[in-house]
């Protein structure tokens, strides 16, 4: 994306275009995903059957992040994000709507689809836009603006329960998508033109050949980051019922670490961009392994509560990293495609992590199961380490 003149890139130059946007579009997705399961129950679905529609979303976004890839890489970023957002907002409205069961579930697959289509969109648009010496911040922004999205969502999703039962919390995200879609199309009025789509004829089985040892390595990481963040979201909640939590508890705990994650995600970003991104990256790591290893030891709120508020710290170290990452590394012939791969390497760690703790904890017991996790993260400490170049120091403009 090219700057005006020649003037110094700022941060601040893709609040318009990347982080407003990227706000509303967080703080619609947080006030629906809570309800997602209730509305499921509440057409008719068993409890099994309603964690199975939750669970569409993420393997909608799973499937169709390589055919994002490509959909980026033809038609260019600002207008799939453009799309994607309107989009949303259509299929949110139909959700909104009560539509019959299996339509529901189909709607709610469809969602991940678009989610995946918006999310490398942005990351490829940001790409283009920031510097090698500024993506750290832009990142961590864009992560932050995301965490606080899902921290105010599901207040602003309860309101509209009250008056518009549980289809509420769709229609205030039907209402977030459009107000994100006019901000881009208006960010867009500032812009030059956008130049004609620069998609080029890179197959992703050529992309995936080429780029195989960087999406071992840093692949790999970024899976470990991502198994180490969703089974988190498993485990906290498991063993406060375990140790005789309420729900009110468990909630209590989430919205602590939240609330820590939320505050670190700029520091971090000047700390990537200033020292490097292994200054962030492994810590975060580090830590997470860290706090996972300690909550088998928890045997009441206070103590549960503590480490919730060091696995908190611990995320926030990572605030925007896969994203910096995949940026850093991604080719200029081809990003798209190779972003496209990336997104898929870490949604697979965000759908391993929920699954290895319901593995380990069959087979063993639910205390060992975040020792695995912990231990999973040393490994990825550890390749980090050794096996991944500080891209900060790459020239890869």
């Amino acid at each position: 994306m090219s700057q005006k003149g020649a003037e110094p890139f700022k941060v601040r130059s893709l609040t318009a275009s990347v982080y407003v946007p990227n706000l509303l579009f967080a703080i619609g997705q947080g006030a629906a995903l809570p309800v997602i399961a209730l509305l499921a129950l509440d057409l008719g679905a068993s409890p099994a059957m309603a964690g199975a529609i939750v669970a569409l979303r993420g393997i909608g976004t799973l499937l169709f992040d390589v055919p994002s890839g490509i959909l980026v890489a033809r038609f260019g970023d600002r207008r799939a994000m453009t799309w994607a957002t309107a989009a949303l907002g259509v299929i949110a409205v139909a959700v909104g709507m009560r539509p019959s069961l299996p339509v529901y579930a189909g709607l709610i697959l469809i969602m991940g689809c678009v989610w995946s289509v918006w999310a490398l969109a942005r990351l490829s648009y940001a790409t283009e836009s920031a510097p090698l010496r500024h993506r750290g911040r832009v990142m961590s922004m864009m992560g932050g603006t995301m965490r606080i999205g899902h921290f105010v969502g599901p207040l602003i999703g309860s309101l509209a329960v009250v008056p518009l039962g549980l289809a509420g919390p769709f229609f205030v995200q039907a209402l977030l998508a459009v107000a994100a879609a006019l901000s881009l199309v208006l960010a867009a009025e500032g812009l030059t033109p956008q130049q004609p789509p620069r998609f080029m004829p890179v197959s992703m089985r050529q992309m995936a050949r080429e780029h195989r040892r960087t999406l071992a390595t840093a692949g790999f990481v970024a899976v470990t980051v991502q198994v180490l963040r969703s089974s988190r979201q498993a485990v906290v909640p498991l063993w406060g019922d375990q140790i005789g939590l309420n729900a009110s508890q468990v909630s209590l705990i989430f919205g602590a670490s939240s609330a820590i994650e939320m505050v670190l995600f700029y520091p971090v970003g000047m700390l990537m961009d200033r020292r490097g991104r292994k200054w962030a990256v492994i810590p975060c790591l580090l830590l997470l392994s860290a706090g996972m290893g300690l909550v088998p030891l928890t045997t009441e709120f206070t103590g549960l509560l503590l480490v919730g508020l060091f696995l908190g710290f611990a995320n926030g170290l990572g605030s925007g990293i896969n994203m910096t990452l995949g940026s850093d590394l991604s080719p200029a012939l081809g990003r798209s495609q190779f972003l496209g791969l990336w997104r898929m390497v870490t949604d697979l760690g965000s759908a391993g992590g929920p699954l290895l703790v319901a593995i380990v904890t069959s087979l063993a017991s639910l205390g060992a199961a975040p020792v695995a996790v912990a231990l999973i993260g040393l490994v990825g400490t550890g390749v980090m380490w050794k096996a991944v170049p500080e891209t900060l120091s790459q020239d890869l403009e």
